[in-house]
């Protein structure tokens, strides 16, 4: 049975970061990072007959703006159509229904978030970063 939580306690911490510091957008990424990117967001599990097999989570100030990060699926669970119902459920959550915008970066996934409404920027010459390495 699948079963989606927003409970932090839940979480297994230690799969979390076993499959994030060998992903290439957050490579290194230590247990004391990611336990505090978890304390800081909106975050999502997922399980499988109780076991975690997938995570997610969003920065947001609930009303206007989220981000979407670190969503995946361990490797021998993808193709099961888990990664749909994870991102389903995130936007589907009661608390993110106020949100305006909803973004999100991918390398390989565009197929993924278009079924469900993301597009390409529509002003990227609008948007600007910064990275620190």
């Amino acid at each position: 049975m699948i079963e989606i939580s927003t409970d932090k306690s839940r979480l297994d911490v230690p799969f979390i970061q076993n499959f994030l510091k060998d992903i290439y957008w957050a490579a290194g990424r230590t247990i004391e990072e990611v336990q505090t990117t978890i304390d800081h967001s909106h975050c999502f599990g997922i399980y499988l007959d109780g076991r975690q097999i997938g995570f997610a989570r969003v920065i947001t100030d609930y009303v206007v703006f989220a981000y979407m990060m670190d969503v995946f699926i361990a490797e021998e669970q993808r193709g099961n159509g888990y990664s749909s119902i994870l991102i389903k459920a995130m936007l589907e959550d009661p608390k993110l229904q106020q949100l305006k915008i909803w973004r999100l970066a991918t390398t390989d996934a565009h197929f993924l978030y278009e079924k469900f409404g993301f597009k390409l920027l529509a002003h990227p010459e609008k948007m600007m970063e910064k990275v620190i390495k």
